[in-house]
C-alpha cells in the first residue's frame, strides 16, 4: 500500500513567491514524481523564455529575469549572472511574461517587479527604479500613473 503524501499549505504575504519543501525519509521515487509534478505545473503556468548568448541558446526561468530592454535594435534580457538577447520582440514578450511579475515602465523596458529594491519619486513627477542588481532605469512620463496606481495595491514584497 503506498503511503499517502500529507501537505501543509501555509499563507505568507511576505513570500512572494511560492515556496515547496519536501520532507521525506530518503529521496525515493515518491519523491521523484512530486518534484516533477511541480515542475511540470510551474513550467506550464509561467514559460521559460529564450535567450541566446555566443551561439548558445539558454532557457531562462522568469523569476531569474531582472529586466527586459532594448539596447539598439537588439532586445536583451538580463538577469543576475549575465544578459543575453532574445529574437522576441517587446510585445510578444509582454504577451509570454507573467503580468503578476512583469510591468511595462517605458517604450524600451519592462521591469520584473519581484526585482524592484526601490522606487524613487522626486519633485519633477518622475520614478526612478532601483533593481536588486543595483542597475537604475526610469519609468516613462506616459506610465507614471499607471505605476503610481500599481504601487497603491498590495505588491508582492
Amino acid at each position: 500500500m503506498k503511503r499517502m503524501v500529507d501537505i501543509k499549505v501555509v499563507l505568507d504575504s511576505q513570500c512572494p513567491d511560492p515556496k515547496v519543501t519536501i520532507r521525506a525519509r530518503e529521496r525515493n521515487e515518491q519523491v521523484v514524481h512530486i518534484i516533477e509534478a511541480i515542475e511540470t505545473v510551474s513550467e506550464n503556468d509561467y514559460p521559460v523564455i529564450p535567450g541566446f548568448d555566443e551561439g548558445s541558446a539558454v532557457l531562462l526561468s522568469q523569476r531569474d529575469i531582472i529586466r527586459v530592454y532594448t539596447d539598439g535594435r537588439k532586445i536583451v534580457l538580463q538577469t543576475q549572472e549575465h544578459v543575453y538577447t532574445t529574437n522576441k520582440t517587446l510585445a510578444q514578450l509582454e504577451e509570454l511574461l507573467n503580468p503578476g511579475r512583469f510591468v511595462r515602465i517605458s517604450k524600451s523596458e519592462i521591469a520584473n517587479l519581484y526585482m524592484v529594491r526601490r522606487f524613487d519619486f522626486n519633485n519633477a513627477g518622475t520614478i526612478g527604479i532601483t533593481y536588486e542588481n543595483g542597475d537604475v532605469s526610469w519609468v516613462a512620463r506616459s506610465r507614471v500613473k499607471q505605476i503610481k496606481e500599481l504601487l497603491k495595491k498590495d505588491l508582492p514584497y
